[in-house]
């Protein structure tokens, strides 16, 4: 079955399923509060939830969605407000007291271990036991347990497989299985779908329609729209601490809900080139990767020209980013030619000299220290610029700084802030700030607005399609279909290490790149 048409059907089936109000809402937050220091983080805020229903909660990074769903969690306690469960107001000292209320928690960042299998993981901290007081743990009921849940999710894997041998996708269903095992009747999803590939994301899309019609009442936190459009029952949008707006099922729009969460008209979203692109700037020629050493990729960027990158996880994608950063090992080493030159990259240094950079898919691993300040990440690739007799001028290291992250438009108190306090998308821009203040000629955009908000991401849009307008070529890799589709000048597509073609912007669809990603030539 294709995308398109599980797609429709997910569809359907979320508008045949009849959400009942019942007299006694499974779960009330009412007026919470609460501050840090001098930051109102949240104000007065409400939500109401009915067995059987999905809200989405949606808001910009630092909207206070986090804060209210650790509030609910027993992480941390409001400064006031009340929540009840069931009618009756209840107390979260911790998330021990959430879970004995049937709340249970799934976060972006996975809490599974790799050296457990399945069903070790769904009952890690309150396993089985068996033999009296000799308190054997019984891992046949464990298994058996496991397997009831998993079948309920609809998963083919087994109880007792390692979690190392699983994908993101199949480990984000064993923490739903251990939610399940809980007896979670309310459950708060937090990005969900951040690091699945499209059919993963279809996958747990479908589960979530399947515990809705089961009763489960679901919180959906997603900054993917489109998601949010197909499945939520009501929209709760916050906006500075504030619940600015509730949007009810026929009333879900993309349009809608971007103007509630940025409190203003998103123009040019996406935003078409306005120069001539100059073809042949910069050329891959034969690229053979350490994963797949047997294909050859080539290609090329016009000066300007803004080359998505599509294919499924596992597609190599990222080893051929890698690689012409000179990260990782590739076969006969990387050649390339930019503005005419032939040029060999054996390290990132090969490459940072030429004005070749990479903005990682994983900013908060590679991209960035976090226990740095923003100034120390700005500088770094350059840190020499800033030295004099071998000591870095704190002022001028300063000063550059600061107009680069001002130019960006990078949200913190100053450069002195360390990066792990800011938001996923002004860290984005801290790593994009370290390139730009080296004059690229050649950008590498590896997964650019995972995690990140519908404003930074119009944001980063708009610094994209400016550095392409200056001159630089950017290859921008995504898994983000509607990303791909209208940022993209043109779109190569990768399957199993080979470049399956390159779409022009008159042939980019949907199903015209999905059938290159599985491996059918056009």
């Amino acid at each position: 079955m294709s995308v398109s048409v599980r797609r429709v059907e997910a569809q359907r089936a979320a508008r045949e399923v009849d959400v009942r109000p019942e007299a006694v809402p499974v779960l009330q937050m009412r007026g919470i509060e609460k501050r840090f220091g001098g930051v109102h983080a949240l104000k007065g805020v409400d939500l109401t939830l009915q067995a059987g229903q999905v809200i989405a909660l949606i808001g910009e990074n630092g909207a206070g969605k986090s804060t209210l769903m650790k509030i609910l969690g027993g992480i941390l306690a409001p400064d006031a407000g009340e929540i009840l469960i069931d009618g009756k107001a209840v107390v979260m000292r911790s998330a021990s007291d959430a879970i004995r209320y049937g709340i249970s928690f799934i976060h972006q960042e996975l809490n599974v271990l790799d050296n457990l299998d399945v069903a070790g993981n769904v009952f890690l901290g309150r396993e089985p036991v068996r033999g009296g007081f000799l308190r054997l743990l019984d891992r046949k009921r464990m298994q058996e347990e496991t397997e009831e849940h998993l079948r309920r999710l609809g998963v083919g894997i087994r109880s007792t497989t390692p979690l190392s041998e699983l994908t993101i996708a199949q480990r984000q269903m064993v923490e739903i299985a251990k939610a399940l095992s809980l007896k979670a009747r309310i459950l708060i999803m937090d990005e969900p779908t951040s690091s699945l590939t499209l059919q993963e994301t279809e996958r747990l899309l479908e589960v979530v329609l399947e515990l809705r019609r089961q009763g489960v009442a679901i919180i959906y936190i997603s900054h993917r729209l489109n998601e949010v459009e197909r499945i939520a029952d009501r929209v709760i949008v916050l906006r500075d601490g504030e619940r600015v707006g509730v949007l009810e099922r026929d009333e879900i729009t993309h349009e809608r809900m971007v103007r509630m969460m940025v409190g203003r008209e998103l123009e040019n979203y996406y935003q078409h080139p306005r120069v001539k692109i100059e073809p042949g700037y910069f050329v891959v020629k034969d690229l053979r990767t350490a994963r797949y050493p047997r294909e050859r990729v080539s290609f090329e960027i016009g000066k300007g020209e803004i080359l998505g990158l599509a294919g499924l996880v596992g597609a190599g994608r990222t080893d051929v980013a890698e690689a012409i950063f000179g990260i990782g090992a590739a076969q006969d080493g990387v050649r390339v030619r930019l503005a005419g030159e032939e040029i060999a990259i054996r390290s990132p240094r090969d490459a940072i000299r030429h004005g070749i950079y990479l903005v990682p898919e994983d900013r908060r691993r590679t991209g960035l220290i976090l226990e740095a300040t923003i100034r120390e990440n700005v500088t770094l690739p350059a840190v020499e610029r800033y030295a004099r007799a071998g000591l870095i001028a704190l002022a001028r290291e300063r000063h550059s700084a600061t107009e680069i992250c001002r130019r960006l438009n990078v949200k913190a108190p100053s450069v002195e802030t360390w990066v792990s306090a800011l938001s996923g998308g002004n860290q984005q821009k801290v790593v994009l700030a370290k390139w730009l203040a080296l004059e690229p000629r050649v950008l590498i955009f590896d997964e650019p607005t995972r995690g990140i908000d519908v404003g930074a991401k119009a944001e980063i849009y708009e610094l994209m399609r400016q550095l392409a307008e200056s001159g630089v070529a950017i290859l921008m890799i995504s898994s983000e279909m509607e990303e791909i589709l209208n940022v993209s000048d043109r779109v190569a597509v990768m399957h199993e290490g080979r470049l399956m073609g390159v779409l022009g912007r008159d042939e980019c669809c949907e199903e015209a790149i999905m059938r290159l990603a599985v491996g059918q030539a056009n």
